[in-house]
């Protein structure tokens, strides 16, 4: 079942070419035709609506506590996420949004505003959705992600989304658990969803992109329901309304949902749109960067810190539903981008496949990693295949419970700190504690890492126990990972607190091989 599925993802046949498919709305579009408790002694002042987060907060001061050398990031605006997102999109509205490398089909900035502000109106005066409920996301990454995502988000609505290649047992549990009322999918997944969407708890019904209206099984079309214009109040949304909620296993147990509020999102967007950061947002021609990425959507790193970012700047966002070789090199070859969002594994592939040459990767400017350190090794071995040293290659970090970005390289960072994940983001602070005395360290110490800023999640759902352990009184979100910093405050990674365990009184990794 796997290995199909994956090949059908890769083929991404979506059914588009129907009267009331992809073509058909693209003729009509260009034709014109909760309230939780937080858990930071500060989190009631930051909630209070028209309040900076940034540059109000005022936290007791203890030792070793490191904020950014970049300092405030800034007012984050009172706005919600998709009203942020958006806000210049008559900057660049006749230029693509994203396009999908396997099969072509694409979206520009003013379709797209277009098709989010008309999926929101149909979930709301048509599917029968209220604002507060849950929608769940069963997709690979295809351009209408973003259609759908952001549309039930300014709707009001709650998004959670999963991996679609977990087993039903495993999507149903997540959907039970997160309250999901409707279900929103591809044909190849649609049997899968029918199963689970009745079986749930006061659900509506289930859409498929690129497929029909199914009324025996209480299936809506996504591009018919587009079409056909349906009209709704939309809501206003107090930026401290969840907007997302991602599943995690945090520091330990089982997955339990991340309740990421308008306010942890936009405040993490503005974070990374700092000029030592970001850089340019056009590229050596002068056009906006055309970005490649196959990290999915349905993880926080590729929601936010992919998709919504480049969206933002007014980036082209290519996707590629499931990464295969020979997608990914005919992208390169094809849409020529200048932005990568990489992990190691994919720049590996790309440093040591035979069939990835220099010339594929001439146009890149800049590189994004993620998920995990890169070696110099790595990063030496990718170097030396494309010849180019203005290539920038960055790395940061992040967690799901940080909406995820917490640290990331400067445009301008030094050759001596190869393996850093970079420095902290404007508006965060960070401390590196003792895994024995909980003491706060000094510099090339190594110890647990705490942060704490304003893209910090609201807390767990349904699970105050877990929220507690893992968010402090002080407002310290625990990240379970080991770290020091150097005396230019560039942090290194070094393990995870629950991969070490005691020997004669000193952490050292458990090397113990399960059974």
């Amino acid at each position: 079942m796997s290995r199909t599925l994956l090949k059908q993802i890769s083929q991404c046949n979506l059914t588009l070419s129907q009267p009331t498919g992809y073509m058909s709305l693209l003729t009509m579009v260009t034709s014109g035709s909760l309230d939780k408790r937080h858990y930071s002694i500060n989190r009631a002042e930051l909630n209070k609506p028209n309040k900076k987060i940034v540059g109000q907060v005022r936290y007791q001061s203890s030792a070793n506590v490191l904020k950014s050398p970049l300092g405030h990031c800034g007012p984050i605006p009172n706005e919600n996420l998709v009203e942020y997102i958006y806000k210049n999109v008559d900057e660049h509205i006749e230029e693509p949004a994203a396009t999908c490398a396997v099969s072509g089909r694409s979206y520009t900035y003013g379709m797209m505003r277009m098709l989010v502000n008309r999926c929101a109106q149909a979930l709301l005066g048509h599917c029968g959705l209220q604002p507060g409920e849950v929608v769940g996301l069963l997709l690979p990454n295809i351009p209408e992600f973003v259609i759908v995502c952001h549309g039930a988000i300014e709707a009001g609505l709650t998004v959670t989304f999963v991996n679609p290649l977990y087993t039903p047992d495993e999507i149903k549990r997540q959907f039970e658990n997160a309250g999901v009322k409707m279900i929103i999918t591809i044909p190849l997944l649609l049997e899968v969803a029918t199963t689970i969407g009745p079986t749930l708890s006061g659900y509506r019904s289930t859409i498929c992109i690129g497929g029909d209206d199914d009324p025996s099984k209480n299936v809506h079309g996504l591009m018919s329901l587009l079409s056909e214009g349906h009209e709704a109040d939309l809501p206003t949304i107090h930026p401290d309304k969840l907007a997302l909620l991602p599943y995690s296993s945090g520091t330990t147990g089982l997955p339990k949902g991340v309740m990421l509020s308008h306010k942890n999102l936009v405040a993490n967007l503005v974070q990374g749109d700092h000029r030592a950061l970001i850089g340019n947002t056009v590229c050596k021609s002068g056009d906006k960067h055309k970005a490649l990425t196959v990290l999915p959507f349905f993880h926080i790193y590729g929601f936010n810190g992919i998709m919504n970012i480049s969206l933002r700047l007014g980036t082209h966002l290519i996707t590629i539903p499931r990464f295969t070789p020979e997608d990914y090199v005919k992208a390169l070859e094809e849409y020529r981008p200048t932005y990568l969002f990489v992990v190691p594994s994919l720049l590996l592939f790309l440093a040591s496949h035979p069939s990835v040459t220099k010339e594929h990767l001439s146009s890149v400017e800049e590189i994004t990693s993620g998920a995990a350190p890169l070696t110099e090794g790595l990063l030496q071995k990718f170097r030396t295949k494309i010849d180019n040293p203005d290539v920038n290659i960055r790395q940061g970090y992040g967690m799901t419970e940080s909406s995820p970005v917490t640290f990331f390289m400067p445009q301008i960072t030094p050759p001596s700190k190869i393996g850093t994940i970079g420095i902290l983001y404007p508006g965060t602070e960070a401390k590196v504690v003792s895994l024995t005395t909980g003491e706060s360290l000094g510099t090339h110490s190594t110890g647990e890492l705490l942060v704490r800023g304003p893209q910090v999640m609201m807390g767990y759902l349904n699970n105050e126990k877990a929220t507690s352990e893992t968010i402090d009184d002080d407002g310290w979100l625990h990240t379970g990972d080991v770290v020091y910093y150097d005396e230019d405050h560039y942090f290194y990674l070094v393990d995870r607190c629950k991969e070490l365990i005691k020997v004669k009184g000193n952490q050292v990794r458990n090397l113990k091989k399960k059974t």
